[in-house]
This record gives structure tokens, C-alpha cells and sequence, in this order.
């Protein structure tokens, strides 16, 4: 069976590309990291747990047991439960011993 080359290229201008090409421009936002003064990284501004909405991390690997880590939302939620839950960094849970086998 032969095969038909196909072209994709729309060199006739219509109302669906147009429209197509104007929400692709508002929904893709410019990626702002570079490599010249904004790296994207761990240790990157927006990354950083630094009191605002955007970073989780605190640029340390596998730094999970920090009370700092996560978005200012992140860590007022964490305070507030700690106050609600019977365990916390000084009773720490399981607070029973483990058997061991």
C-alpha cells in the first residue's frame, strides 16, 4: 500500500489557529529561570522556604524534618495542628517501645 505524505503546515490563515495561538500565549507563561542570574535550582529564590507563598524547600537534600520547609500557608497549617495533635517534636510518635524480634 502506498503512503501519502502528509503536510501539517497551515499556511492558510484561519479563525481556530488564531484562536488556538492567542490562548496558547496567555496559558504558557515565560519560563524566567536562565542560566546567566536565575538558575533553576533548589537553592533558587523561588524555591526557598523564605516566608512566602512560592518555595517549599530549604535547599538541603532530603531536609523533610524541618520546621521551616514549606510556604508561609504551609507552616501556619503546621503549627496550628501541632496544637490540636497529643504528638509533637518532644512526644514523638509511636510513643510506645517497640518489640524487636
Amino acid at each position: 500500500m502506498e503512503q501519502l505524505p502528509v503536510d501539517l503546515s497551515q499556511n492558510i490563515p484561519n479563525a481556530l489557529t488564531a484562536i488556538a495561538d492567542q490562548e496558547r500565549s496567555r496559558l504558557i507563561p515565560r519560563n524566567d529561570y536562565n542560566g546567566v542570574g536565575n538558575p533553576y535550582s533548589a537553592t533558587n529564590q523561588d524555591a526557598l522556604a523564605d516566608g512566602d507563598s512560592l518555595g517549599r524547600g530549604t535547599g538541603v537534600f532530603l531536609d523533610v524534618y524541618n520546621s521551616a520547609a514549606g510556604t508561609i500557608e504551609d507552616v501556619t497549617e503546621r503549627r496550628r495542628e501541632i496544637v490540636i495533635n497529643k504528638f509533637n517534636i518532644d512526644r514523638k510518635y509511636p510513643n510506645f517501645p517497640i518489640p524487636t524480634v
